[in-house]
């Protein structure tokens, strides 16, 4: 009976409603579900294994490690000439510089309906 079968309910994530929810099988490829139809908005998607797809947050962690590794590739291939600079860095990094608040500019007021012209 573990065997799966045209119509059968499973539950998947579904991306429309954006949560777990039952679903009904609509193909089948070597005896795994392929297809599903969620019931409850009747939209068809592939099968995800119950699984949600990363959040957007978790893509920008990942591209900006996968960034961090390729510089950390491409200075390391560099040699000795790569390591100066990488000394330098932590001492320009340690006095950031100070703006004073007087310098930095009020946001424009936003104005209501309709603009009076003279």
């Amino acid at each position: 009976m573990s065997e799966n079968r045209l119509g059968d309910i499973i539950d998947d994530y579904c991306v429309k409603c954006r949560r777990l929810t039952n679903h009904a099988i609509v193909s089948l490829v070597d005896a795994k579900a392929a297809k599903v139809r969620c019931r409850t908005c009747y939209n068809d998607h592939d099968y995800r294994h119950e699984q949600a797809p990363p959040t957007k947050k978790e893509l920008k962690k990942q591209e900006e490690l996968y960034a961090a590794v390729l510089a950390g590739n491409v200075s390391a291939g560099g040699g000795a000439s790569a390591a100066a600079p990488l000394e330098a860095a932590p001492a320009e990094a340690a006095a950031p510089e100070v703006v004073p608040v007087e310098a930095v500019a009020a946001p424009a007021k936003k104005t209501r309906g309709r603009v009076k012209r003279a």
